[in-house]
């Protein structure tokens, strides 16, 4: 099976999924002598009204300029991956969905040692320092033990979830899969237009929306970033140049910032005409490998890669795409992409950094990680967004503050606009519920689609709110303690051991031992020092009764351990609950 997440000729992602069944035949280069040919046999396909979908990989480099050096030491026989392999179709089909999102596999590990990654960093700087190179994309596989392989379309579907737009492409060689999410376009070719959108500048995105901004401005503010993103597509500008109609070169787009789950990239479009009758080699041969993934200037950074990186690229930093009849056609760079052999049971992972005379070897290792991260994002259904207010004779409690949460997870999980659709759901409530105390449930999907549920609200007990303290703490980088959704899989576990223990709620905390809320509302702790509550770093979510007791001073914020707070609640603090519908209540915890 065959599986393409974009169509040929577009330059953005997630436009489209075509379905292949076997290929009729495939056009397979396992030497360097047989990858230009083989090209040219994909563009005589093309023209001939077949469909190609296929890769080549970074390995086939030397095939278009022998000055440029690979790194490792390729398999050899079977185990080996092609050089270049294209499936041939007639036509795409009408294939089922592919099912349901399954785990990928963990356990990931790094081939290569991180003293071993930071002694290339340091010889990287010092060819900086040299002038041989201006910046390098440094590299390392990760590796992870894999099964038949028989899970993994749903694997791939995983990571589409996971990684969210994308060019995403799942490849079925028989012995080998490819899973590739891979954000960033190589190039698209719409008849005589090329286009490439080199990405580079790389931010791990916030937890929370404040966070998340934050970190998308230092991005936009970081000269080293953005030098990296600049001098790539300078680079890109003149790979271009070597196949364009002369004159035609442009960059429309200049270090565009870009959402996706786990990072923020800058990415830049540059633009160009070619010759008619410009074949795919010939394309190849001017842009390949994207200077992305290598660095500049292209020969000599390539030969600097060869030497520090001990292990062959495979697949990742090649390029992944489809020609549609006629030649259209678009490419991925490999990046995002497991390969799985699943003979041997083993899979890869390529990750990497551009590395440059500003560069930190603890920042590029970071930033390694944050691009694994689409390894392990759990799997996860579709979710609203979610905010549950309360009304009261008609009139709405701190709806501008609910509206304002709600909008902010919207733009935080790059989907459109709620107010719009949530104003007139919540207009409609108003009148049909215009007296009387109210609990009203707004939920927004995906499309901006709202809808509310209405309860009758009861007055609060007189009773203290019971609380039993959490058996497992929280993941505070879990964004979905940060935003309010349907998705309520971190809080399910902790409600049920409250209401084992006969407890009203769960007090949660974090792995550092530090308090962080209940499953429906924010903890204060008063003490002789004032009234104090953790901050959204903990791992919660911030409340919206909350907000508004630090915004008018009642409230200050603190870190909380669970041992500081039992110490204070037996020295006679008080324990406090609260949220927008059912305001402050007293709380007790429970032995």
């Amino acid at each position: 099976m065959v599986r393409v997440d974009f169509l040929p000729g577009e330059a953005r992602a997630g436009t489209g999924t075509l379905r292949f069944g076997e290929p009729a035949r495939t056009v397979v280069a396992t030497s360097l002598e047989a990858v230009v040919p083989a090209l040219r046999e994909v563009d005589e396909a093309s023209a001939a009204g077949w469909w190609a979908v296929g890769f080549v990989t970074y390995d086939a480099a030397p095939a278009f300029d022998p000055a440029f050096a690979v790194p490792g030491r390729r398999a050899e026989g079977a185990a080996a991956l092609p050089l270049v392999w294209f499936g041939l179709h007639r036509a795409p089909l009408d294939l089922p969905a592919d099912g349901a999102a399954s785990a990928v596999p963990g356990g990931w590990r790094a081939a290569v040692e991180r003293d071993a990654y930071a002694a290339a960093f340091d010889q990287v700087q010092a060819a900086v320092r040299r002038g041989d190179t201006y910046q390098t994309n440094l590299t390392l596989p990760l590796t992870a033990s894999w099964d038949d392989g028989a899970a993994d379309p749903g694997r791939y579907a995983q990571l589409l979830t996971a990684q969210g737009p994308c060019f995403g492409a799942y490849l079925d060689l028989g012995r080998h899969h490819v899973l590739s999410v891979s954000p960033e376009l190589f190039f698209a070719r719409r008849g005589s237009t090329v286009t490439t959108r080199p990405m580079k500048g790389t931010a791990r995105r916030g937890r929370s929306s404040a966070e998340d901004a934050g970190r998308l401005a230092a991005l936009l503010g970081s000269e080293k970033e953005r030098a990296e993103n600049v001098m790539i597509t300078d680079l890109l500008r003149n790979d271009l140049g070597r196949v364009a109609v002369p004159g035609t070169v442009d960059v429309p787009a200049l270090c565009v910032p870009e959402r996706y789950p786990t990072v923020w990239q800058l990415t830049s479009t540059v633009t160009a005409e070619v010759p008619p009758r410009t074949g795919l080699g010939e394309v190849f041969a001017a842009l390949f490998p994207c200077g992305s993934v290598t660095g500049a200037p292209k020969v000599s950074t390539m030969r600097l890669i060869e030497r520090l990186e001990p292990h062959p690229r495979g697949l990742y930093c090649g390029a992944v795409g489809v020609v549609a009849p006629g030649g259209d056609a678009t490419f991925s760079v490999g990046i995002r992409t497991v390969v799985a052999d699943t003979l041997t049971r083993t899979a890869v992972y390529g990750v990497g950094s551009g590395v440059t005379v500003d560069s930190t070897a603890a920042g590029e290792h970071d930033e390694l990680l944050a691009k694994a991260a689409v390894l392990t994002a759990p799997p996860r259904p579709a979710f609203d967004l979610l905010e549950t207010l309360r009304l009261e004779e008609g009139a709405w409690w701190a709806l501008e503050e609910h509206l304002d949460r709600l909008a902010a997870s919207a733009a935080w999980f790059g989907r459109p606009d709620p107010a719009p659709a949530a104003r007139a759901a919540l207009a409609e409530v108003v009148r049909t519920h215009p007296t009387g105390r109210w609990r009203v449930r707004l939920t927004v999907d995906e499309p901006g689609r709202a809808a509310t549920t209405v309860v009758a609200l009861p007055a609060n007990p007189d009773v203290p709110l019971s609380l039993v303290l959490a058996e497992a703490p929280v993941d505070a980088q879990d964004v979905f303690l940060a935003h309010k959704t349907t998705w309520r899989e971190a809080y399910a576990p902790h409600r049920a051991h409250a209401a084992a223990r006969g407890a009203d709620d769960a007090l949660l905390w974090n792995r550092d031992g530090q308090v962080t809320e209940t499953t429906i509302g924010s903890v204060v702790l008063h003490d002789a020092g004032g009234w104090w509550t953790p901050p959204v770093s903990c791992g919660l979510l911030p409340g919206v009764e909350r907000g508004l007791a630090l915004a008018d001073g009642r409230l200050r914020e603190r870190v909380l351990t669970v041992a500081e707070v039992t110490a204070a609640l037996g020295a006679g603090a008080e324990l406090w609950f609260l949220n927008s519908v059912r305001g402050w209540r007293r709380a007790v915890l429970l032995d």
